[in-house]
């Protein structure tokens, strides 16, 4: 994990990122400007009242729809950011 967390404003809480987490963003280059962009201002799809994926379309990539499974407790834990994908209903 981060040595230093992040801080998200739209849940008031810390960001902890995952190294399994910061691989895959480097893997599929989600910059951690573009990651707090999409927690800050994306969709929410709910999993369990802890488990939640936020996921945004950014215009400038190709591979939309960016998303990231996010544990939520007294912080957001990710665990894991996905390209190319696609929401269930």
């Amino acid at each position: 994990m981060l040595m230093k967390p992040l801080t998200c404003r739209r849940f008031n809480c810390k960001v902890w990122l995952t190294h399994h987490a910061e691989m895959m963003m480097l893997e599929r280059k989600v910059s951690e400007a573009e990651l707090m962009d999409l927690i800050e201002t994306g969709d929410i799809k709910r999993k369990s009242e802890i488990h939640w994926w936020f996921y945004k379309d950014f215009p400038e990539r190709i591979d939309n729809l960016v998303c990231a499974a996010v544990q939520k407790g007294d912080a957001l834990i990710v665990k894991t950011v996905m390209i190319d994908w696609q929401l269930e209903e």
